[in-house]
């Protein structure tokens, strides 16, 4: 059973299975938020999800950058990321109509930002993960 339904901008309607959520920051012991403090979290947040299941593909969710100050410390201006990391598996019918819909599933892994805490359904999910284009990055996988 789905945690909640998703149905995308295409109007396909994915899956939530799985949903992996911390706090952008949570891990950060002193510093600001900045550009090379938020490159690394965003490639750890893409690495965990490669690690999230295993030959399924992946789709990172590039996030918004804020700039709130105009003043720049030792690593550059303050940068802020959204402030919840999302990792989350999904999967739908299968592409290839010639796959048996009893037997197949599509799949995909997406790494997003968000700004709350808020499980994605129905319409109701930030509009670049309703945008995800699934027949081009999603893959099937015999049950």
């Amino acid at each position: 059973m789905a945690l909640s339904r998703v149905v995308l901008a295409s109007g396909r309607s994915v899956d939530l299975t799985e949903l992996h959520l911390s706090a952008t920051y949570g891990n950060v012991l002193e510093g600001y938020p900045c550009k090379p403090l938020n490159d690394l979290a965003i490639a750890g947040l893409l690495r965990s999800a490669e690690r999230f299941h295993p030959g399924v593909p992946v789709h990172l969710i590039p996030p918004p950058r804020e700039y709130p100050d105009q003043f720049a410390g030792a690593f550059g201006p303050v940068e802020v990321l959204p402030a919840v990391t999302c990792v989350g598996s999904f999967r739908s019918e299968p592409l290839d109509p010639g796959h048996d819909r009893a037997l197949y599933r599509s799949r995909l892994t997406v790494a997003w930002f968000q700004p709350t805490s808020h499980i994605p359904s129905g319409y109701d999910a930030e509009t670049e993960l309703l945008d995800v284009d699934w027949e081009q990055l999603a893959t099937d996988e015999e049950l």
